[in-house]
């Protein structure tokens, strides 16, 4: 939802499920299962956050100057969980790229 989805459902709902939400999110209106509206919204990333454990590790990596590739090969991850990693810690430091994320990051980590 914070990267603007409009719905979302369970991939194992009945498709009857989808073609609503999609309806529903055409028309201008969230939609969503009910069950897991309560969970989507503790999930959002808050970005006064501290940075978890995993994205203190990436940045920690990042410094090092090693690639994504290394980094996700370092902890056994694919690159998109360490691009994913990657855009929440940047977002939660407050910046927009590699080397501001280091600065800031490392200032906060030590």
């Amino acid at each position: 939802m914070e990267a603007g989805a409009r719905g979302y459902v369970l991939k194992a709902g009945p498709p009857e499920e989808l073609f609503q939400a999609v309806r529903t999110a055409a028309a201008g209106s969230v939609g969503r299962v009910a069950e897991i509206v309560g969970e989507l919204v503790g999930q959002v990333v808050d970005p006064e956050q501290d940075l978890s454990h995993r994205e203190i590790e990436v940045v920690r990596l990042l410094a090092e100057g090693r690639s994504n590739r290394a980094i996700a090969e370092a902890l056994y991850l694919s690159e998109a969980t360490v691009k994913t990693h990657l855009v929440r810690a940047y977002r939660k430091l407050r910046v927009g790229n590699r080397a501001a994320a280091v600065c800031r990051g490392l200032l906060g980590l030590t």
